[in-house]
């Protein structure tokens, strides 16, 4: 039995769920997430990072307040993140607004909005995830996918290419066993029948 949690912008990403649906990642189609943004980051101790992010407006793009740094590039439009094409669009961060009550130790309020210096142009490759409404209440069933270029396994790096995995929202008693875990900012994915996880395709910092 396996039971992950996850920050609440994955409520994003969240839809009906169908009985007897398999739980795993895979890769997406390209182009089929045009809303994802792959982020380029230089730490202050002049460390490359990479994270996930969503673009919510065309010069605002979602991630975590973890993937902040000294400066950070975003591009969209990617697949192959190695494989450059006429679809991308790189923007740089003019600005990074964390949550004021982030707690880098226990990943709370982990989230992260960025100001992008010039507004992305939208086409069928780029485009922007709309936030759910306020107080959205998605109850415990539905399923969510986590999207992202992050580990295909534990101790292996970053996938080149977007990747996904379904993953169905629990009761938050399944998840009490996280001490760090509190329903009110986070959700409790797994699957009882299943060892998957978010690592399957994660998103760094999604």
């Amino acid at each position: 039995m396996h039971f992950l949690p996850l920050a609440l912008p994955l409520l994003l990403l969240c839809s009906r769920a169908e009985a007897g649906e398999i739980i795993g990642g895979t890769e997406c189609k390209p182009h089929s997430r045009p809303y994802m943004a792959h982020l380029e980051i230089v730490t202050l101790q002049n460390r490359l990072l990479f994270c996930g992010g969503f673009l919510i407006r065309r010069n605002f793009v979602l991630t975590a307040a973890h993937c902040a740094g000294r400066s950070i590039m975003v591009t969209l439009g990617a697949h192959n993140i190695q494989k450059k094409e006429d679809t991308w669009q790189k923007l740089e961060v003019i600005k990074q607004f964390p949550h004021p009550k982030y707690d880098d130790s226990a990943f709370l309020h982990d989230i992260m909005l960025l100001k992008l210096k010039e507004k992305a142009n939208l086409t069928l490759a780029v485009g922007t995830l709309p936030l759910p409404p306020q107080f959205n209440v998605i109850l415990p069933g539905r399923m969510c996918r986590v999207a992202g270029w992050g580990r295909t396994q534990v101790n292996e790096p970053g996938s080149d290419t977007l990747r996904e995995v379904k993953q169905r929202l629990m009761n938050p008693q399944a998840c009490r066993h996280y001490r760090t875990f509190d329903h009110n900012f986070q959700l409790c994915v797994g699957n009882p029948r299943k060892t998957k996880s978010a690592f399957e395709a994660a998103a760094q910092g999604t």
